[in-house]
């Protein structure tokens, strides 16, 4: 699992790259998030084009960094989610919580809207 963090115009962009299927690396995720909030990053993109699979625990990472950012009065949008993972958040209704844009560069761009 690696994690690339850059910044755009204000907003953050985590490049995730692996599974997120449990275990440290995707705890690894929200850790990272947490750190930006605290350092006052709180409109984020999480750019999961390099993921290939995620299972429930993904999942669950990615609804606790929404809540963290929600709860810090930020924002997360996922790009790049590929068809696998896609159809994941299309069957546990998730598709309809997240914001998801098909590149990182469109999800920056809806934070300026």
């Amino acid at each position: 699992m690696k994690i690339d963090a850059k910044d755009y115009q204000g907003v953050t962009v985590l490049v995730v790259k692996g599974n997120l299927m449990g275990g440290p690396e995707t705890i690894a995720v929200h850790e990272k998030v947490k750190e930006l909030i605290e350092e006052n990053k709180k409109m984020i993109v999480i750019d999961l084009s390099h993921v290939k699979w995620m299972n429930s625990s993904g999942l669950g990472t990615m609804m606790g960094c929404m809540t963290s950012l929600k709860n810090a009065e930020g924002d997360l949008k996922l790009s790049g989610v590929t068809e696998k993972v896609k159809s994941l958040f299309i069957v546990t209704k998730l598709v309809t919580i997240f914001d998801t844009y098909d590149s990182a560069e469109d999800a920056v761009s809806a934070f300026q809207k």
